[in-house]
Protein backbone atom coordinates (compact mmCIF):
# COMPACT_ATOMS: atom_id res chain seq x y z
CA UNK A 1 0.00 0.00 0.00
CA UNK A 2 1.25 3.24 -1.08
CA UNK A 3 2.13 5.15 2.45
CA UNK A 4 0.24 8.09 1.21
CA UNK A 5 -3.49 5.95 0.56
CA UNK A 6 -6.02 6.09 2.99
CA UNK A 7 -6.54 2.72 4.03
CA UNK A 8 -7.95 0.07 6.38
CA UNK A 9 -6.33 -1.81 9.03
CA UNK A 10 -6.19 -5.48 9.51
CA UNK A 11 -8.24 -6.79 12.58
CA UNK A 12 -4.54 -7.63 14.57
CA UNK A 13 -3.39 -4.21 13.19
CA UNK A 14 -6.71 -2.53 15.03
CA UNK A 15 -7.06 -4.69 18.08
CA UNK A 16 -3.04 -3.81 18.94
CA UNK A 17 -4.15 0.18 18.58
CA UNK A 18 -7.43 0.13 19.98
CA UNK A 19 -6.28 -1.72 23.33
CA UNK A 20 -4.35 1.53 23.58
CA UNK A 21 -6.24 4.21 22.38
CA UNK A 22 -9.67 2.88 23.77
CA UNK A 23 -8.33 1.95 27.30
CA UNK A 24 -6.43 5.38 28.19
CA UNK A 25 -5.16 7.77 25.27
CA UNK A 26 -6.97 10.38 26.59
CA UNK A 27 -4.69 10.43 29.86
CA UNK A 28 -2.21 13.29 29.69
CA UNK A 29 0.97 11.17 29.24
CA UNK A 30 -0.05 8.26 27.25
CA UNK A 31 0.18 7.29 24.15
CA UNK A 32 -0.76 5.02 21.42
CA UNK A 33 2.05 2.97 19.80
CA UNK A 34 3.40 2.22 16.31
CA UNK A 35 2.50 -1.73 17.57
CA UNK A 36 -0.36 -1.30 15.35
CA UNK A 37 2.72 -1.60 12.55
CA UNK A 38 4.38 -4.07 14.90
CA UNK A 39 7.37 -1.73 14.97
CA UNK A 40 7.81 -1.54 18.57
CA UNK A 41 7.10 -1.46 22.05
CA UNK A 42 4.57 2.21 23.49
CA UNK A 43 6.54 4.32 24.87
CA UNK A 44 5.32 7.21 27.40
CA UNK A 45 5.89 10.77 26.00
CA UNK A 46 4.17 14.55 27.03
CA UNK A 47 1.82 16.72 25.19
CA UNK A 48 3.93 18.56 23.58
CA UNK A 49 6.32 15.56 22.00
CA UNK A 50 3.11 14.60 19.85
CA UNK A 51 0.66 16.02 17.74
CA UNK A 52 -2.19 17.72 19.05
CA UNK A 53 -5.48 18.24 17.56
CA UNK A 54 -6.30 21.82 18.44
CA UNK A 55 -9.59 22.57 16.57
CA UNK A 56 -11.46 19.60 16.52
CA UNK A 57 -13.21 17.68 14.21
CA UNK A 58 -16.23 17.63 11.20
CA UNK A 59 -18.02 15.74 9.25
CA UNK A 60 -19.46 16.65 6.00
CA UNK A 61 -21.14 15.47 2.46
CA UNK A 62 -22.92 13.19 4.15
CA UNK A 63 -24.47 10.08 2.35
CA UNK A 64 -26.28 7.39 3.04
CA UNK A 65 -23.02 5.18 2.68
CA UNK A 66 -20.19 7.52 3.26
CA UNK A 67 -18.90 10.66 5.10
CA UNK A 68 -15.88 13.60 4.94
CA UNK A 69 -14.45 13.45 8.30
CA UNK A 70 -11.92 16.69 8.70
CA UNK A 71 -9.40 17.67 10.85
CA UNK A 72 -6.22 19.50 11.78
CA UNK A 73 -2.77 18.55 13.49
CA UNK A 74 -0.17 21.61 14.77
CA UNK A 75 2.59 19.61 13.02
CA UNK A 76 2.83 16.75 10.07
CA UNK A 77 1.36 14.01 10.82
CA UNK A 78 -0.74 11.16 9.82
CA UNK A 79 -4.65 11.11 10.52
CA UNK A 80 -6.28 8.04 11.39
CA UNK A 81 -9.93 7.53 12.13
CA UNK A 82 -11.73 4.61 13.66
CA UNK A 83 -15.32 4.44 13.85
CA UNK A 84 -18.17 1.73 15.65
CA UNK A 85 -22.04 1.65 15.98
CA UNK A 86 -21.04 1.69 19.66
CA UNK A 87 -20.42 5.04 21.61
CA UNK A 88 -18.26 2.89 24.01
CA UNK A 89 -16.60 2.10 20.84
CA UNK A 90 -17.33 -1.84 22.27
CA UNK A 91 -17.50 -4.71 19.63
CA UNK A 92 -17.06 -3.70 15.88
CA UNK A 93 -14.81 -1.15 15.46
CA UNK A 94 -13.19 -0.18 12.02
CA UNK A 95 -9.96 1.89 11.47
CA UNK A 96 -8.58 3.46 8.89
CA UNK A 97 -5.15 4.99 8.17
CA UNK A 98 -5.90 8.64 6.18
CA UNK A 99 -3.44 10.93 4.74
CA UNK A 100 -0.80 13.28 5.65
CA UNK A 101 -1.76 16.55 7.50
CA UNK A 102 1.17 18.75 5.66
CA UNK A 103 1.86 22.08 5.67
CA UNK A 104 1.17 22.41 2.13
CA UNK A 105 -2.42 22.00 3.41
CA UNK A 106 -1.97 23.67 6.54
CA UNK A 107 -1.86 20.61 8.45
CA UNK A 108 -5.24 20.15 7.31
CA UNK A 109 -6.67 16.51 6.28
CA UNK A 110 -9.85 14.79 5.31
CA UNK A 111 -10.78 11.41 4.99
CA UNK A 112 -13.64 9.49 2.87
CA UNK A 113 -15.32 7.01 4.90
CA UNK A 114 -17.42 4.57 2.75
CA UNK A 115 -19.52 1.44 2.86
CA UNK A 116 -21.59 2.82 6.00
CA UNK A 117 -24.46 1.30 7.07
CA UNK A 118 -27.25 3.35 5.94
CA UNK A 119 -29.51 5.52 8.37
CA UNK A 120 -26.96 4.44 11.72
CA UNK A 121 -25.68 6.63 14.33
CA UNK A 122 -22.07 6.09 14.08
CA UNK A 123 -19.59 7.21 16.33
CA UNK A 124 -15.85 8.26 15.46
CA UNK A 125 -12.62 9.37 16.86
CA UNK A 126 -9.69 10.78 15.11
CA UNK A 127 -5.81 10.56 16.53
CA UNK A 128 -2.54 11.75 14.67
CA UNK A 129 0.24 10.01 14.08
CA UNK A 130 3.45 11.79 14.43
CA UNK A 131 5.52 11.11 10.92
CA UNK A 132 8.89 11.35 12.18
CA UNK A 133 8.01 9.12 15.79
CA UNK A 134 5.53 6.33 14.89
CA UNK A 135 5.08 5.70 18.22
CA UNK A 136 3.90 8.96 18.84
CA UNK A 137 0.00 9.57 18.33
CA UNK A 138 -1.89 12.29 19.75
CA UNK A 139 -5.09 11.89 21.67
CA UNK A 140 -7.99 11.43 20.09
CA UNK A 141 -11.19 13.80 19.40
CA UNK A 142 -14.52 12.33 18.73
CA UNK A 143 -17.40 13.15 17.28
CA UNK A 144 -20.67 11.42 15.81
CA UNK A 145 -23.09 11.38 13.34
CA UNK A 146 -26.27 9.41 11.30
CA UNK A 147 -25.92 8.43 8.44
CA UNK A 148 -29.20 9.12 5.47
CA UNK A 149 -31.70 6.82 4.95
CA UNK A 150 -32.38 4.97 1.68
CA UNK A 151 -35.70 4.12 2.96
CA UNK A 152 -38.28 7.03 4.23
CA UNK A 153 -37.73 8.58 8.19
CA UNK A 154 -38.80 11.79 9.64
CA UNK A 155 -35.88 14.07 8.52
CA UNK A 156 -35.14 17.31 10.48
CA UNK A 157 -32.25 19.29 9.17
CA UNK A 158 -31.16 23.70 9.94
CA UNK A 159 -29.70 26.38 7.66
CA UNK A 160 -28.37 29.29 7.88
CA UNK A 161 -25.30 31.58 7.41
CA UNK A 162 -23.16 34.63 7.85
CA UNK A 163 -20.30 33.87 10.43
CA UNK A 164 -18.43 36.30 12.54
CA UNK A 165 -18.50 39.05 10.46
CA UNK A 166 -18.86 42.96 10.42
CA UNK A 167 -16.48 43.09 13.18
CA UNK A 168 -18.78 41.02 15.91
CA UNK A 169 -16.47 38.42 16.55
CA UNK A 170 -15.78 35.59 19.44
CA UNK A 171 -16.75 37.65 22.78
CA UNK A 172 -16.80 34.79 25.99
CA UNK A 173 -18.59 37.53 27.76
CA UNK A 174 -21.31 36.74 25.92
CA UNK A 175 -20.85 32.59 25.71
CA UNK A 176 -19.33 32.74 22.27
CA UNK A 177 -21.08 32.04 19.50
CA UNK A 178 -23.54 30.56 21.01
CA UNK A 179 -26.21 30.16 18.35
CA UNK A 180 -23.99 26.92 17.63
CA UNK A 181 -24.87 25.76 20.48
CA UNK A 182 -28.54 26.23 19.89
CA UNK A 183 -28.85 24.79 16.77
CA UNK A 184 -26.84 21.90 18.02
CA UNK A 185 -28.89 21.13 20.98
CA UNK A 186 -32.14 20.61 18.26
CA UNK A 187 -29.94 17.11 16.98
CA UNK A 188 -30.49 18.28 12.91
CA UNK A 189 -29.28 15.19 11.15
CA UNK A 190 -27.46 17.82 9.12
CA UNK A 191 -26.61 21.48 8.53
CA UNK A 192 -26.54 23.75 5.30
CA UNK A 193 -23.88 26.72 5.49
CA UNK A 194 -25.46 28.83 3.16
CA UNK A 195 -22.08 31.28 2.55
CA UNK A 196 -20.00 33.81 4.30
CA UNK A 197 -18.58 31.00 6.55
CA UNK A 198 -15.72 33.59 7.39
CA UNK A 199 -15.61 37.76 7.15
CA UNK A 200 -11.84 37.42 5.93
CA UNK A 201 -12.55 41.19 4.86
CA UNK A 202 -14.11 42.09 7.91
CA UNK A 203 -11.47 42.63 11.06
CA UNK A 204 -12.77 42.79 14.75
CA UNK A 205 -10.84 45.06 17.23
CA UNK A 206 -10.90 43.43 20.61
CA UNK A 207 -13.77 45.69 21.53
CA UNK A 208 -16.31 47.83 20.44
CA UNK A 209 -18.60 50.28 22.32
CA UNK A 210 -22.51 49.38 22.06
CA UNK A 211 -25.16 52.04 21.91
CA UNK A 212 -25.95 51.76 25.54
CA UNK A 213 -22.54 52.58 26.96
CA UNK A 214 -21.24 48.83 27.38
CA UNK A 215 -18.48 46.97 25.78
CA UNK A 216 -18.64 44.14 23.92
CA UNK A 217 -15.32 42.19 23.89
CA UNK A 218 -13.73 39.88 21.27
CA UNK A 219 -10.85 37.63 21.22
CA UNK A 220 -8.65 38.96 18.42
CA UNK A 221 -5.90 37.21 16.64
CA UNK A 222 -2.95 38.67 14.31
CA UNK A 223 -4.89 36.96 11.29
CA UNK A 224 -8.07 39.00 12.14
CA UNK A 225 -7.01 42.45 12.37
CA UNK A 226 -6.36 42.89 8.79
CA UNK A 227 -8.43 42.14 5.75
CA UNK A 228 -7.24 38.53 4.60
CA UNK A 229 -4.71 39.11 1.79
CA UNK A 230 -2.23 36.38 1.97
CA UNK A 231 -2.91 32.55 2.44
CA UNK A 232 -1.44 32.59 5.94
CA UNK A 233 -4.77 34.90 6.53
CA UNK A 234 -7.26 33.20 4.59
CA UNK A 235 -6.30 30.61 7.00
CA UNK A 236 -6.25 32.61 9.90
CA UNK A 237 -10.16 33.81 9.26
CA UNK A 238 -11.47 30.17 9.52
CA UNK A 239 -9.04 29.36 12.80
CA UNK A 240 -10.28 31.67 14.53
CA UNK A 241 -13.75 30.91 14.34
CA UNK A 242 -12.55 27.25 15.49
CA UNK A 243 -11.08 29.04 18.67
CA UNK A 244 -14.82 29.03 19.93
CA UNK A 245 -15.89 25.80 21.81
CA UNK A 246 -19.72 25.89 20.16
CA UNK A 247 -18.24 25.89 16.89
CA UNK A 248 -15.91 23.07 17.65
CA UNK A 249 -18.81 21.10 19.51
CA UNK A 250 -21.29 21.49 17.16
CA UNK A 251 -18.63 20.80 14.20
CA UNK A 252 -18.48 17.21 16.19
CA UNK A 253 -22.12 16.60 15.90
CA UNK A 254 -23.50 18.05 13.20
CA UNK A 255 -22.69 16.99 9.54
CA UNK A 256 -22.28 20.05 7.44
CA UNK A 257 -22.98 20.57 3.69
CA UNK A 258 -21.05 23.66 2.90
CA UNK A 259 -21.03 26.73 0.14
CA UNK A 260 -19.23 29.70 0.06
CA UNK A 261 -20.44 33.53 -1.30
CA UNK A 262 -18.61 36.30 -1.54
CA UNK A 263 -17.03 37.04 2.46
CA UNK A 264 -14.45 33.92 1.93
CA UNK A 265 -13.10 36.09 -0.43
CA UNK A 266 -13.48 40.21 -0.55
CA UNK A 267 -17.31 42.10 -0.11
CA UNK A 268 -19.56 41.77 -3.31
CA UNK A 269 -16.47 39.97 -5.90
CA UNK A 270 -16.44 38.68 -8.30
CA UNK A 271 -14.02 37.11 -11.17
CA UNK A 272 -12.04 39.51 -12.84
CA UNK A 273 -12.35 42.26 -10.64
CA UNK A 274 -10.06 44.93 -9.80
CA UNK A 275 -10.43 46.60 -6.13
CA UNK A 276 -10.06 50.36 -6.71
CA UNK A 277 -7.03 52.00 -6.74
CA UNK A 278 -8.10 53.88 -3.53
CA UNK A 279 -9.02 50.89 -0.98
CA UNK A 280 -6.09 51.17 1.28
CA UNK A 281 -7.21 48.38 3.39
CA UNK A 282 -5.75 46.25 0.02
CA UNK A 283 -1.73 46.16 -0.87
CA UNK A 284 -3.64 43.08 -3.50
CA UNK A 285 -5.75 44.52 -6.56
CA UNK A 286 -6.45 41.41 -8.20
CA UNK A 287 -9.68 39.86 -6.63
CA UNK A 288 -8.96 36.79 -8.94
CA UNK A 289 -5.80 35.97 -6.84
CA UNK A 290 -7.31 37.07 -3.92
CA UNK A 291 -10.37 34.02 -4.78
CA UNK A 292 -7.70 31.46 -5.39
CA UNK A 293 -5.77 32.04 -2.00
CA UNK A 294 -9.18 32.19 -0.28
CA UNK A 295 -11.04 29.15 -1.94
CA UNK A 296 -8.00 27.38 -1.35
CA UNK A 297 -8.55 28.20 2.36
CA UNK A 298 -12.30 27.41 2.29
CA UNK A 299 -11.88 24.27 1.01
CA UNK A 300 -8.89 23.47 3.38
CA UNK A 301 -10.64 23.92 6.40
CA UNK A 302 -14.34 22.82 4.87
CA UNK A 303 -15.01 19.01 5.01
CA UNK A 304 -16.30 18.73 1.45
CA UNK A 305 -15.58 15.71 -0.46
CA UNK A 306 -12.96 16.17 -2.75
CA UNK A 307 -12.82 14.95 -6.67
CA UNK A 308 -10.32 12.93 -6.89
CA UNK A 309 -8.81 13.88 -3.46
CA UNK A 310 -7.55 16.69 -5.79
CA UNK A 311 -9.02 20.10 -4.34
CA UNK A 312 -8.25 22.03 -7.81
CA UNK A 313 -11.02 20.18 -9.88
CA UNK A 314 -13.04 19.69 -6.80
CA UNK A 315 -16.64 22.28 -7.23
CA UNK A 316 -18.47 23.98 -4.60
CA UNK A 317 -21.63 23.36 -6.30
CA UNK A 318 -23.37 19.84 -5.55
CA UNK A 319 -26.23 17.17 -5.00
CA UNK A 320 -26.90 15.12 -2.55
CA UNK A 321 -29.72 12.21 -2.27
CA UNK A 322 -30.67 12.09 1.19
CA UNK A 323 -33.59 8.81 0.92
CA UNK A 324 -36.62 9.23 -0.79
CA UNK A 325 -37.98 11.96 0.79
CA UNK A 326 -35.40 14.37 0.09
CA UNK A 327 -32.60 15.90 -2.95
CA UNK A 328 -30.34 19.10 -2.14
CA UNK A 329 -28.81 20.78 -4.59
CA UNK A 330 -25.58 23.33 -3.44
CA UNK A 331 -25.64 25.91 -5.56
CA UNK A 332 -22.30 28.29 -6.17
CA UNK A 333 -22.99 31.56 -7.29
CA UNK A 334 -19.70 32.88 -7.18
CA UNK A 335 -17.12 31.18 -9.22
CA UNK A 336 -19.10 31.22 -12.90
CA UNK A 337 -20.90 34.83 -12.31
CA UNK A 338 -20.08 37.70 -14.65
CA UNK A 339 -19.29 41.12 -13.02
CA UNK A 340 -21.97 43.05 -10.91
CA UNK A 341 -23.70 46.07 -13.62
CA UNK A 342 -26.88 47.70 -13.29
CA UNK A 343 -27.83 44.24 -14.35
CA UNK A 344 -30.42 45.43 -16.81
CA UNK A 345 -29.66 43.64 -20.22
CA UNK A 346 -32.24 42.11 -22.59
CA UNK A 347 -30.55 39.31 -23.74
CA UNK A 348 -28.19 36.47 -22.39
CA UNK A 349 -24.74 37.03 -21.93
CA UNK A 350 -21.52 35.96 -19.97
CA UNK A 351 -21.99 39.19 -18.54
CA UNK A 352 -25.38 38.55 -17.26
CA UNK A 353 -24.35 34.76 -16.02
CA UNK A 354 -24.77 34.09 -12.75
CA UNK A 355 -24.91 30.31 -12.32
CA UNK A 356 -23.05 29.90 -15.97
CA UNK A 357 -24.27 27.52 -18.04
CA UNK A 358 -22.39 24.29 -17.09
CA UNK A 359 -23.69 24.68 -13.88
CA UNK A 360 -27.36 25.55 -14.81
CA UNK A 361 -27.38 22.48 -17.39
CA UNK A 362 -26.17 19.92 -14.84
CA UNK A 363 -28.92 21.72 -12.13
CA UNK A 364 -31.67 21.26 -14.55
CA UNK A 365 -30.46 17.74 -15.19
CA UNK A 366 -30.57 17.07 -11.68
CA UNK A 367 -33.60 18.35 -11.20
CA UNK A 368 -35.34 16.24 -13.99
CA UNK A 369 -33.75 12.99 -12.95
CA UNK A 370 -34.64 13.64 -9.37
CA UNK A 371 -37.43 10.94 -7.69
CA UNK A 372 -36.96 12.51 -4.25
CA UNK A 373 -40.65 13.94 -2.77
CA UNK A 374 -38.93 17.36 -1.81
CA UNK A 375 -36.13 19.07 -3.92
CA UNK A 376 -34.38 21.75 -1.54
CA UNK A 377 -32.24 24.50 -3.90
CA UNK A 378 -29.60 25.58 -1.42
CA UNK A 379 -28.82 28.90 -2.54
CA UNK A 380 -26.08 31.35 -1.33
CA UNK A 381 -28.00 34.93 -2.23
CA UNK A 382 -31.78 35.49 -2.28
CA UNK A 383 -33.62 35.43 -5.54
CA UNK A 384 -36.25 38.46 -5.16
CA UNK A 385 -35.00 40.58 -2.65
CA UNK A 386 -32.55 43.34 -4.04
CA UNK A 387 -28.85 43.31 -2.93
CA UNK A 388 -26.66 46.15 -4.25
CA UNK A 389 -23.29 47.06 -5.08
CA UNK A 390 -22.58 50.33 -4.75
CA UNK A 391 -25.30 53.48 -6.32
CA UNK A 392 -25.62 51.78 -9.68
CA UNK A 393 -24.69 47.84 -9.70
CA UNK A 394 -26.14 44.97 -8.09
CA UNK A 395 -24.95 41.62 -6.25
CA UNK A 396 -27.67 39.14 -6.67
CA UNK A 397 -30.29 38.39 -9.16
CA UNK A 398 -32.63 41.05 -8.24
CA UNK A 399 -32.18 44.38 -10.04
CA UNK A 400 -34.95 46.53 -8.68
CA UNK A 401 -37.08 46.64 -11.96
CA UNK A 402 -40.24 44.21 -12.21
CA UNK A 403 -38.90 43.01 -15.58
CA UNK A 404 -36.68 40.51 -16.39
CA UNK A 405 -33.45 41.51 -17.24
CA UNK A 406 -29.94 40.81 -16.46
CA UNK A 407 -28.90 38.10 -14.55
CA UNK A 408 -32.63 37.08 -14.02
CA UNK A 409 -32.81 36.24 -17.73
CA UNK A 410 -30.44 33.12 -15.97
CA UNK A 411 -33.23 32.82 -13.76
CA UNK A 412 -36.07 32.94 -15.79
CA UNK A 413 -34.57 29.73 -18.02
CA UNK A 414 -34.70 27.78 -14.63
CA UNK A 415 -38.55 28.38 -13.71
CA UNK A 416 -39.67 27.62 -16.89
CA UNK A 417 -37.77 24.51 -17.36
CA UNK A 418 -39.15 23.75 -13.69
CA UNK A 419 -42.16 24.31 -14.91
CA UNK A 420 -42.41 22.79 -18.32
CA UNK A 421 -41.14 19.45 -17.07
CA UNK A 422 -43.49 20.06 -13.87
CA UNK A 423 -40.92 19.30 -11.40
CA UNK A 424 -42.25 19.50 -7.95
CA UNK A 425 -41.79 20.52 -4.73
CA UNK A 426 -39.00 22.86 -4.99
CA UNK A 427 -37.92 24.93 -2.32
CA UNK A 428 -35.48 27.42 -1.93
CA UNK A 429 -33.25 28.16 1.18
CA UNK A 430 -30.62 30.67 1.37
CA UNK A 431 -28.94 33.43 3.79
CA UNK A 432 -26.87 36.50 2.98
CA UNK A 433 -29.01 39.46 4.18
CA UNK A 434 -28.68 39.40 7.65
CA UNK A 435 -32.36 38.96 8.73
CA UNK A 436 -34.83 35.81 8.50
CA UNK A 437 -37.97 36.06 5.82
CA UNK A 438 -40.31 33.81 4.07
CA UNK A 439 -41.28 34.44 0.64
CA UNK A 440 -43.89 33.08 -1.37
CA UNK A 441 -43.23 33.62 -5.05
CA UNK A 442 -47.05 33.74 -6.92
CA UNK A 443 -46.82 33.80 -10.35
CA UNK A 444 -50.37 35.93 -10.43
CA UNK A 445 -48.48 38.70 -8.60
CA UNK A 446 -45.01 39.02 -10.86
CA UNK A 447 -44.15 40.50 -13.95
CA UNK A 448 -42.92 37.27 -15.35
CA UNK A 449 -45.40 34.60 -15.16
CA UNK A 450 -44.07 31.41 -16.58
CA UNK A 451 -43.43 29.55 -13.58
CA UNK A 452 -44.93 26.98 -10.56
CA UNK A 453 -45.04 29.02 -7.84
CA UNK A 454 -42.56 28.04 -5.00
CA UNK A 455 -40.94 29.41 -1.04
CA UNK A 456 -37.87 30.69 -0.48
CA UNK A 457 -37.02 30.97 2.99
CA UNK A 458 -34.18 33.49 4.17
CA UNK A 459 -32.17 32.65 7.76
CA UNK A 460 -29.04 34.31 8.94
CA UNK A 461 -27.32 35.80 10.80
CA UNK A 462 -25.01 33.80 12.63
CA UNK A 463 -22.93 35.47 14.44
CA UNK A 464 -22.99 38.84 12.79
CA UNK A 465 -24.57 42.24 12.36
CA UNK A 466 -28.04 42.15 11.76
CA UNK A 467 -29.43 44.30 9.12
CA UNK A 468 -32.81 44.64 6.70
CA UNK A 469 -34.74 44.49 5.45
CA UNK A 470 -34.15 44.48 1.60
CA UNK A 471 -36.38 45.93 -0.79
CA UNK A 472 -38.15 42.90 -2.38
CA UNK A 473 -38.31 42.86 -6.70
CA UNK A 474 -41.47 41.75 -8.15
CA UNK A 475 -40.35 40.28 -11.17
CA UNK A 476 -41.39 37.16 -9.86
CA UNK A 477 -44.06 38.16 -7.73
CA UNK A 478 -42.59 37.53 -4.05
CA UNK A 479 -45.25 37.82 -1.03
CA UNK A 480 -43.32 38.78 2.30
CA UNK A 481 -45.67 36.40 4.48
CA UNK A 482 -42.77 36.73 7.33
CA UNK A 483 -39.95 39.11 8.20
CA UNK A 484 -37.55 38.90 11.71
CA UNK A 485 -37.33 42.18 12.19
CA UNK A 486 -38.71 45.89 11.63
CA UNK A 487 -38.80 48.17 8.63
CA UNK A 488 -36.77 50.64 10.51
CA UNK A 489 -34.40 48.58 12.04
CA UNK A 490 -31.01 50.65 12.62
CA UNK A 491 -28.08 48.76 10.55
CA UNK A 492 -25.60 46.38 12.01
CA UNK A 493 -27.10 45.26 15.47
CA UNK A 494 -24.63 43.36 17.24
CA UNK A 495 -25.62 39.99 18.08
CA UNK A 496 -25.85 40.70 21.83
CA UNK A 497 -29.76 42.25 21.07
CA UNK A 498 -30.89 38.71 19.40
CA UNK A 499 -31.41 39.28 16.26
CA UNK A 500 -29.57 36.26 15.44
CA UNK A 501 -31.62 34.19 12.95
CA UNK A 502 -31.70 30.06 11.38
CA UNK A 503 -34.18 27.85 9.68
CA UNK A 504 -35.49 24.40 10.39
CA UNK A 505 -36.65 21.98 8.19
CA UNK A 506 -39.14 18.80 9.27
CA UNK A 507 -40.25 16.43 6.57
CA UNK A 508 -43.11 14.06 7.89
CA UNK A 509 -42.39 10.66 6.54
CA UNK A 510 -46.13 9.71 6.87
CA UNK A 511 -47.58 12.70 5.46
CA UNK A 512 -44.55 14.04 3.31
CA UNK A 513 -45.41 17.62 4.28
CA UNK A 514 -42.27 20.01 4.95
CA UNK A 515 -42.25 22.05 8.39
CA UNK A 516 -40.38 24.86 7.89
CA UNK A 517 -39.84 26.98 11.13
CA UNK A 518 -37.76 30.35 11.44
CA UNK A 519 -36.27 30.69 14.89
CA UNK A 520 -34.11 33.36 16.97
CA UNK A 521 -30.88 33.18 19.00
CA UNK A 522 -32.51 31.02 21.27
CA UNK A 523 -34.50 28.56 19.54
CA UNK A 524 -37.43 30.00 20.27
CA UNK A 525 -40.45 29.87 16.49
CA UNK A 526 -40.73 33.15 15.01
CA UNK A 527 -42.51 31.62 11.93
CA UNK A 528 -43.25 28.27 10.83
CA UNK A 529 -44.99 26.94 7.80
CA UNK A 530 -46.39 23.36 6.75
CA UNK A 531 -45.89 22.56 3.13
CA UNK A 532 -47.92 20.06 1.65
CA UNK A 533 -46.42 18.18 -1.02
CA UNK A 534 -48.21 18.44 -4.87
Amino acid sequence: MNSNTPGKLNRRQFLLSSALMGGGIIATNLISTSKVFGQGPAIITSDKMRPNIPYGVASGDITNNSIVIWSRSDRPARMFVEYSTSESFRGDVERFRGPLALENSDFTARLNLKNLPADEQIFYRVTFQDIDNKNIYSAPVSGSFRTAPTSERDIFFAWSGDTAGQGWGINPDFGGMKIYETIRQLNPDFFIHSGDNVYVDGPVESSVILDDGTTWKNITTEEKSKVAETLKEFRGNYIYNLLDENVRRFNAEVPILVQWDDHEVTNNWYPGEILPADDDRYTIKDVNLLAKRGRQAFLEYSPIRYKGNNPQKTRIDRFFNYGELLDIFMLDERSYRGPNTPNNQTIQSEETEFLGSRQLRKLKRKLLKSKATWKIIASDMPLGLVVRDGSTNFEAWANADDLALGRELELTDLLRFIQRKNIQNVVWLTADVHYAAAHYYDPAQARFKDFKPFWEFVAGPLNSGTFGPNQLDNTFGPVVKFQSIPSDLQPNRPPSEGLQFFGTVRIDNDTKRMTVTLRNLAGETLYSVDLSPE
